[in-house]
């Protein structure tokens, strides 16, 4: 995916409201020394130097939706006792809705205690519940879950198989998003995949897809049977099935394939990752994006953290530049506003200015070229504003413009003296001058620096506009003209 295209998926995310569904756990690191055996037993004996808690299980997908900024609510079920007391807390510190947090006094709230040293696990103790919840608890549940479901865009489901996920619970959950139009994202756990049918995509890596199917997997076909035997018997708009250091492949409703490959250029730890999975298909899904393009933001996603030890989660940043490191330089130029003006402060700080100027640019020409390369003289940066098609549409006439939009920001991000494109669809630039600030608002022709647009604007913080002739003869019209006529002589 081109980076414009993750930053406009990125932009809309804090408008997201998210509903994880799912077995919550506390993490707990223990990190120390080793350098004795103990004299009561043959095991060695760690002298404790740090200790820390954290989100585990569905709550590695609520991190992973917090780094990116989304609004997240939280239906589950937790045990009345100081550990599910400790999760509810660092839930509120991290402005994670609650309302959906169920207590159940005779649980025990997950917590999984790793002992390490020398960055080597030495032990693991598991302290937790695996019964399933009540059938008081259920119904409070699906109550609540009648509430929340409708005013989120996706519910995502952890299942961990701790007793919340029920057949009942779960054949409600996917009810209700059908109702409510909301997709249901499910990351599945265990052999029985009857109790998923119907959600509209679920999330098994290979080990799990060959339990779940019964197809041994030992090669692409045997792994396509089993991808398909569990697209049709479930029932659901597609299957995501990843494949570790082989990406993922989808399975379609309309019996359509698609196979991704991997994004990862190292592999350091898995652990994680099919939660990173399953938020970042759930946030495609939930801002609009089809199927395929939700995988393929999810698949950069997972070769991110694969590359990073530990369960960890991705942030915008590293998204938008692992996509900008596959692509062209030009394509890296072409920038979303709210994108771009955080990267101008920076840029300001180091005492560099920003040259900002708009335009068209419909058929380039040498007169463009030779504006653009004075501008740029001006300052240490040039962005250009660039009119979209609709813009030019209502500036111009029905006909123009002649080069689309994409192909026109391609091509003049191409240009070495522009250091960054950026689109905008209104019929002025004002609202593009307002979240950029420039240093330096520059326009060409025959305007008067009291006639052009921004001028109050830039001039409020201290900025100045500048005024550029365009070079004589040169002109867009001019060639469309020159065209017309040398093909009627014809």
């Amino acid at each position: 995916m081109k980076p414009v295209e993750i930053e406009s998926f990125l932009a809309r995310l804090p408008d997201l409201r998210v509903l994880v569904i799912g077995d919550l756990m506390l993490d707990e690191y223990i990190w120390g020394r080793t350098e004795r055996i103990s004299p009561e037993a043959p095991v060695q004996v760690v002298d404790v130097e740090r200790a820390e808690l954290r989100l585990g299980g569905a709550g590695n997908v609520i991190n992973n939706l917090l780094t990116l900024g989304c609004e997240v609510q939280v239906l589950t079920v937790l045990g009345d006792d100081e550990d599910g007391m400790s999760l509810r807390k660092m839930f509120e510190s991290k402005k994670v809705g609650t309302t959906g947090i169920v207590n159940e006094k005779t649980r025990t709230t997950s917590r999984k205690t790793r002992i390490l040293a020398g960055n080597q696990q030495m032990l693991r103790i598991d302290r937790e519940s695996r019964e399933a919840i009540t059938a008081a608890t259920q119904a409070l549940l699906i109550s609540r879950l009648h509430g929340m479901v409708p005013s989120c865009q996706v519910v995502l489901v952890s299942d961990y198989l701790k007793g919340l996920l029920t057949e009942g619970f779960l054949k409600e959950i996917i009810a209700v998003g059908k109702s409510a139009g909301v997709p249901v994202v499910v990351d599945p756990k265990g052999i029985n995949y009857n109790k998923y049918k119907g959600a509209t995509i679920l999330t098994p890596n290979r080990k799990e897809a060959q339990v779940a199917s019964g197809v041994t997997i030992t090669d692409e076909q045997s792994l396509l049977r089993a991808g398909r035997l569990l697209r049709t018997e479930l029932d659901i708009d597609a299957l995501v099935l990843t494949r570790s250091e082989e990406g993922m492949s989808l399975f379609y409703r309309d019996d359509r394939e698609t196979h991704l490959p991997t994004e990862a250029k190292e592999v350091f730890d898995v652990s994680g990752a099919g939660d990173t999975v399953l938020a970042l298909l759930g946030l495609g899904l939930g801002t609009g994006m089809t199927i395929e393009a939700s995988a393929r933001i999810a698949n950069l996603a997972a070769g991110i953290v694969v590359g990073k030890v530990g369960t960890s989660t991705v942030s915008a940043e590293e998204l938008v530049d692992v996509a900008g490191r596959r692509m062209s330089d030009a394509d890296v130029k072409i920038k979303r506003p709210e994108m771009l003006a955080p990267v101008l402060e920076r840029e300001r700080a180091l005492g560099r200015k920003v040259v900002f100027t708009n335009g068209c640019f419909d058929l380039l020409h040498v007169g463009h070229v030779k504006y653009l390369q004075k501008a740029r003289n001006l300052g240490d940066i040039l962005i250009l504003g660039l009119n979209s098609d609709d813009s030019i549409r209502r500036l111009k006439g029905p006909k123009r413009p002649l080069i689309s939009e994409e192909e026109r920001a391609h091509l003049m991000a191409a240009l070495k003296c522009i250091d960054y494109v950026v689109v905008f669809d209104e019929d002025t630039p004002l609202e593009l001058i307002s979240v950029l600030r420039p240093d330096i608002l520059v326009k060409g022709g025959d305007y008067s620096p009291e006639t052009v647009v921004g001028k109050e604007q830039v001039e409020s913080y201290g900025g100045q506009v500048e005024i550029i002739p365009f070079v004589d003869g040169k002109s867009t019209t001019n060639i469309i003209e020159k065209i017309l006529q040398q093909y009627r002589e014809e």
